[in-house]
């Protein structure tokens, strides 16, 4: 999640500089505490942001599954096939032209966000249902099934 990434990048050089602060220990611990205090909700809303962003995604593919169309349902495999074949094509040198840098960039966008749309997908009955159950009354055994 380059979010995350992004938002650890922003509080590492704060907490140096609290380092290097001409004050007392006292002092610096309170800035210190109060930065992570800023951190934690930092990263908490990043993470809730995270959470929708998958939720919207996952609703997205839920719509694609159960439409009515043949080719609605089924877009995202035909094109994933496809792309295996110009991979193969490509890779054997069957190509009159190598795929391009461009090309490549969107094997890779195509093929995380099918990845993440399987993944939504698996995940969507559990979010429908009521979230996090799981996490308590279960013996340490989630709600996992495959």
């Amino acid at each position: 999640m380059p979010l995350l990434d992004m938002m650890a990048r922003i509080f590492a050089p704060l907490a140096s500089l609290i380092d290097d602060l001409h004050t007392s220990d006292e002092e610096r611990d309170a800035t210190r505490m109060a930065l992570v205090a800023a951190q934690n909700q930092a990263l908490a809303l990043t993470l809730d942001l995270e959470r929708e962003k998958l939720a919207a995604r996952a609703s997205l593919i839920a719509a694609e599954i159960g439409g009515q169309s043949w080719m609605q349902r089924n877009w995202r495999p035909i094109t994933m096939l496809s792309f295996l074949v110009l991979v193969i094509l490509d890779s054997f040198g069957l190509l009159v032209f190598r795929l391009s840098d461009e090309a490549w960039l969107l094997l890779q966008i195509g093929l995380g966000g099918y990845v993440v749309g399987r993944s939504a997908e698996k995940m969507l009955p559990a979010i429908r249902v009521g979230g996090h159950k799981g996490h308590a009354g279960q013996g340490g055994q989630g709600a996992h099934h495959e």
